[in-house]
Parts: structure tokens; C-alpha cells; sequence
């Protein structure tokens, strides 16, 4: 049976900082729903009602396109190891442009997952936290992140003037009509 809360509480942050992996659902009107699967160590929890998460240019842009319109985001964790659960964090979120005084604030306290390739942080208010049995969701093996992102930018980086090539990737992208 789920349960509701007005915050992270501890065994929740304890749940999620094991996850190798969430997922980052955002929607705005007259297109489909965006999910865009996130690793790399890239979350930060500051607080019981607040989260940011590192975001690395990708295939586009939804994510913060969303966001920056009407706010709304939904993270999703699941369990994948023996006891299951699935817990859902919903927020409103910002988007802090990598150029912005807001995120050079913010950025410090992110430690290591800052790095040269962050395009932007989406910083998060937590609303409302929602767990519910994850019975579902198969049992997995983590093996170890996909390094296959890194070292394509790490390459990317050395090619192109990297700040112009994140103001080309950070553009609000058109809705995907339904």
C-alpha cells in the first residue's frame, strides 16, 4: 500500500543516495511526457525538501524545457536489489543555466558531481514524496555506470568551443505534439 509524505524522510534519503539510477518525468501542455533516465552520481540531496540534480547536455533538452514553463517534475527511484520499493519525489523545479549567477552559488555545495561537463542544475522543491511496494519491478545487478557519455564529451570538450556548444544544447526545445 503507498504512503504519502510532505517531505524526504531519513530512511528515504538513505533509500535514494543507493540508487544508481532515477528517473526524471516532466510534462508540459499539448505534448508527451517526458522520462529521461539519470546516473552518473549526479543527484545531491540538500535537504528534506530540497534536491538538485547535475544535468549533462544529451538529445535534447525537454527536461529543462518543461521546467523552465510550468515548474512541475516528478523523480522516480526503484528498488532493483532484494527488498522492493519504488518511492516518487514530486517538486517544482528551476532551472539554473550554467551562466547564471544562481548556479555558480549553488554549485560549491555539489562537490564532485559539478564537473565540465554540467549543462545546467535543475534545483527542486520538494511537494509531495509518495512510496509504494515496487513488487513489479525485477530484480537487477548493478554492474557499473555506462562510461560511454563521458568519454564522448571528454572528447567533444577538446573539439569544440565547449561554452558555445552548451548555450546550443541548453535552448528551450519545441514540444513533441501528441
Amino acid at each position: 500500500m503507498g504512503a504519502f509524505f510532505d517531505r524526504l524522510e531519513e530512511d528515504h534519503v538513505a533509500f535514494m543516495v543507493r540508487q544508481p539510477l532515477f528517473f526524471v518525468a516532466t510534462a508540459t501542455e499539448g505534448a508527451h511526457p517526458n522520462v529521461s533516465p539519470k546516473g552518473y552520481d549526479s543527484l545531491r540531496i540538500l535537504g528534506p525538501d530540497h534536491l538538485v540534480f547535475v544535468d549533462w547536455p544529451g538529445s535534447g533538452n525537454q527536461t529543462a524545457t518543461h521546467v523552465a514553463e510550468h515548474g512541475r517534475i516528478t523523480l522516480m527511484f526503484c528498488s532493483f536489489e532484494r527488498a522492493p520499493l519504488i518511492l516518487r519525489v514530486y517538486g517544482t523545479g528551476r532551472v539554473l543555466a550554467a551562466s547564471s549567477p544562481e548556479f555558480a552559488a549553488l554549485a560549491p555545495r555539489l562537490d564532485a558531481a559539478v564537473g565540465p561537463h554540467t549543462r545546467q542544475l535543475i534545483d527542486i522543491r520538494v511537494k509531495r514524496v509518495q512510496t509504494s511496494c515496487g513488487y513489479g519491478v525485477p530484480l537487477f545487478e548493478f554492474v557499473g555506470p555506462r562510461e560511454t557519455l563521458r568519454r564522448y564529451y571528454d572528447k567533444r570538450h577538446a573539439e569544440v568551443d565547449w561554452d558555445a556548444y552548451l548555450v546550443e544544447r541548453s535552448q528551450p526545445q519545441p514540444p513533441v505534439a501528441r
